[in-house]
């Protein structure tokens, strides 16, 4: 068994290539121009045979192969399956379900007018994040540091910032000139809230001890407060961050569904409209690469600058 494990994938493989040219298609699918299924087969494949091979070899393949050999031969199994359901036996609704085959052909044949609609939305979810980030860090800074603030700003950060950014649609798309401003207003008010909040409560339970000796070695206010307290909050900081750009992401969709012109969430909604749901897969594929690989990236910021807490929250 232990010599078959590493194997398991390429089994998977050959299993959905031998069925994919065994049986016959069912009609009312509408067949893509190439067999874009079995070029992708045919690569997961090559790669797989490689790694398998190399695992008797390569310590590092065998513990790679190890983890994932029986996630990637079921994960294929089920992509079999729905294969089964839907081209070759059409036991799902054509028009809700498409073969992978329109799938990975609108991926393939769609693909600049993808990148297009990535780069939209790209432009935009980096536009209110980063403006909601920014006024997130300066309003928890200002209620971690000062009384005051927190005494004026800390009322108005409970009872705005629970509202969902989205319910403030009616409102937004009145006020800001255009679709665009007022969508990247939508996003950066859903990055403020858990930035801010996340900010203030990491700064305000950093020990008094740190400022006392701080102070003791003549250090001023201001490197108290960047030099002392917010490398000592940024573990809460980072929290906020990943917490306001899950919420950025939703919102990012929702705004592209009501007014801007161009995006993946738009192209998803237009798509829908046409019925053209392999179109719609495609677009919820882009979006799952693009924002797991975002996550990741961010993690991998953090892991850089919390050295000390790498691996802590693992992704």
């Amino acid at each position: 068994m232990k010599r078959i494990y590493p194997w398991l994938p390429v089994l998977s493989i050959l299993l959905a290539l031998g069925l994919e040219a065994g049986l016959e298609n069912t009609g009312g699918h509408i067949p893509a121009q190439r067999p874009y299924q079995i070029y992708f087969l045919a690569v997961l494949l090559a790669v797989f045979s490689a790694v398998a091979a190399a695992s008797r070899f390569s310590a590092r393949a065998k513990a790679w192969i190890g983890d994932k050999a029986l996630f990637v031969a079921v994960v294929i199994l089920l992509l079999t399956l729905y294969n089964l359901a839907t081209k070759k036996f059409g036991f799902l609704p054509v028009i809700f379900f498409p073969s992978a085959d329109r799938i990975l052909s609108v991926l393939v044949e769609d693909f600049d007018f993808l990148m297009i609609c990535l780069a939209a939305s790209g432009k935009l979810l980096f536009t209110g994040f980063i403006l909601g980030a920014a006024a997130g860090f300066i309003t928890g800074i200002a209620v971690g540091f000062s009384k005051t603030a927190g005494y004026w700003i800390n009322p108005l950060v409970r009872t705005l910032g629970p509202i969902p950014s989205t319910a403030w649609i009616p409102v937004v798309l009145v006020s800001f000139p255009t679709t665009f401003s007022a969508s990247a207003f939508l996003i950066g008010l859903a990055v403020w809230f858990p930035t801010a909040v996340m900010t203030s409560s990491g700064i305000l339970n950093v020990q008094n001890a740190y400022f006392e000796v701080a102070s003791t070695l003549g250090a001023g206010k201001y490197y108290q407060i960047f030099r002392v307290g917010i490398p000592a909050a940024m573990p809460h900081m980072f929290i906020g961050i990943f917490n306001g750009t899950c919420a950025s992401f939703i919102t990012l969709m929702t705004a592209e569904m009501l007014g801007v012109k161009n995006g993946l969430g738009w192209y998803i909604n237009w798509q829908r409209e046409m019925m053209s749901y392999a179109n719609v897969y495609a677009g919820l594929i882009m979006i799952s690469v693009t924002f797991s690989l975002l996550i990741t990236l961010l993690f991998k910021v953090r892991d850089t600058v919390l050295v000390w807490q790498k691996g802590v929250i693992k992704w």
